[in-house]
């Protein structure tokens, strides 16, 4: 009798990831460090000045962290209630933040307790931040109103109360000192210039906004809400540039990253997505535990950092760079140690001895070798086979068919067997490179198993599936068809357009050649 052989699975090429400089940079961070906090976070914002320390507000706390301390280094915990949007001056010495009874608290970084306090709105206030001059602080509140403080007098400059529904987004001009923009509920983004009484310029965003950005050199403008990231010339009265849909749930957070050049977004639906600001495609993604508030990225790109609606801070520092010294490399054996007796030749007086290679086989190799039909694709349906290598499972099918015993190896099955049957076949059938053995299986299961068609709801529901998937897939097949069928027109048309445009300049030249002919 002959030794037999193993199953032999056919390989099938996989398309690769596609590896980019982006997908390398953006992978270069260590895993991510978790803090838990005391509440769901709604800000984090780096320090402009170095050693770069972050504020982290979240309940009715603020906690400045370290650069690379996993505890917070200073608290500001003076709030009756929650704080919101704690945000830094651009010379990193003091901290604004707003909360929930509708107050403006600023604090000194080497202190504890508030140097100002700016009362004006009515209800929560959620966005607060410095203009670039320094000296002003503007805020946005439940209460409709956009105000502008001065800091030195700790009184209200002005109030805009242009807003129809919550303020809870906003940003300053870096360029001009009188700048700074808001987004509402009321689904507009209006720019406020403090020299003026009104706003001077509303953007229609379609959503409710939850973050809008500015670009560093002010032209550009960046709104967040739904599921929607759409950016805006400025400088051509809020012209929209491009519109982006990554995202399949609300975008909470926005962050550009030190150049730039990159643009990142949050979103309930726990992704954070990297656009190029050139081509606004997506180059990269992060994928995080749960639905992500805030976002934010260091000076120096050093460290990105997300928080969550769970209260966890994700904090990913990036990886130092290898040192570029080489270390010693290990002694190795002689290079004659490899090469010894590889190119022999053995002589005609010479006894050659060949040891056998010992062959392992698979556990369904050797049911099938002891002729175990139904017990081998037992062995290929279980949940490692089929989920991740689901081409054994169809080789070991395809060998029961050549060996003509797949019918009674389907055969005498349970209701739970023959749903698990199903749900791979209904599953994998689709699939090109499984579609030819897999239709054979389904026809044997399905002639093997009509007569109890009706006894079993888990069963019917899979039978049904299957007709499904094949139905849409004949769908797709026959719409294919149509298109090649248009196709196969257009290049016979351009064919046929080619030809008589070559025989016209023929019929041209020869014409030519006969008048000069007669000429002569």
């Amino acid at each position: 009798m002959a030794s037999y052989k193993p199953v032999v699975i056919p390989a099938v090429p996989k398309l690769g990831e596609k590896i980019t400089q982006d997908t390398l940079y953006w992978r270069g961070y260590k895993t991510p460090v978790q803090i838990k906090e005391f509440g769901a976070i709604n800000k984090i914002d780096f320090s402009p000045v170095p050693p770069y320390n972050y504020a982290v507000t979240a309940s009715s706390r603020i906690h400045i962290y370290g650069r690379y301390s996993q505890e917070p280094i200073k608290t500001f915990s003076r709030f009756k209630d929650a704080a919101y949007c704690a945000t830094y001056r651009d010379d990193g010495k003091l901290l604004v933040a707003g909360s929930e009874e509708g107050s403006i608290r600023l604090f000194d970084i080497s202190g504890r307790a508030p140097l100002r306090q700016f009362d004006g709105h009515t209800k929560a206030v959620h966005v607060v931040g410095f203009l670039s001059d320094k000296y002003r602080i503007f805020s946005g509140g439940d209460d409709y109103s956009s105000n502008l403080w001065d800091i030195p007098s700790a009184t209200e400059i002005v109030s805009y109360s242009e807003h129809s529904d919550y303020v809870r987004c906003g940003c300053a001009s870096k360029l001009n000192g009188d700048v700074f923009i808001t987004g509402s509920y009321d689904h507009t983004v209006k720019v406020f210039d403090a020299r003026t009484k009104s706003s001077v310029m509303t953007i229609e965003h379609g959503h409710p906004v939850e973050s809008v950005l500015l670009f560093p050199s002010g032209g550009l403008l960046v709104s967040a809400g739904g599921r929607y990231v759409k950016v805006w010339d400025v400088l051509k009265g809020g012209q929209l540039l491009v519109s982006l849909k990554n995202h399949h749930k609300t975008v909470t957070c926005l962050c550009l990253n030190s150049s730039g050049q990159r643009l990142l977004s949050g979103s309930l639906d726990r992704h954070v997505k990297i656009y190029s600001t050139t081509s606004y495609k997506v180059v990269h993604s992060f994928n995080y535990a749960t639905s992500i508030l805030s976002l934010a990225l260091s000076p120096e790109d050093e460290t990105i950092i997300v928080g969550m609606t769970n209260g966890v801070l994700s904090v990913k520092h990036r990886k130092p760079e290898e040192s570029k010294e080489k270390s010693q490399k290990k002694r190795q054996p002689a290079y004659r140690t490899y090469v010894k007796g590889r190119n022999y030749m053995p002589k005609q007086e010479d006894f050659y001895v060949s040891k056998p290679g010992r062959c392992i086989l698979r556990k369904y190799d050797k049911l099938l070798k002891s002729f175990q039909s139904s017990k081998a694709l037992d062995a290929v349906l279980e949940p490692h086979i089929r989920l991740y290598t689901p081409e054994v499972t169809v080789a070991v099918m395809q060998e029961l068919i050549r060996r003509g015993t797949l019918r009674s190896a389907l055969a005498g099955r349970d209701e739970k067997q023959i749903s698990l049957l199903l749900t791979f076949v209904t599953r994998r059938v689709i699939e090109p490179r499984f579609t030819p053995v897999l239709i054979t299986v389904a026809d044997m299961i399905t002639d093997i198993y009509q007569p109890v068609v009706g006894q079993s709801a888990l069963v019917d529901k899979q039978f049904l599936r299957l007709q499904e998937a094949i139905g849409r897939e004949i769908d797709y097949q026959e719409e294919l068809l149509e298109v090649l069928g248009m196709m196969d027109a257009l290049f016979a048309t351009l064919t046929e357009k080619r030809a008589t445009y070559l025989e016209e300049n023929k019929s041209n030249g020869l014409t030519k050649t006969l008048d000069q002919d007669i000429s002569i």
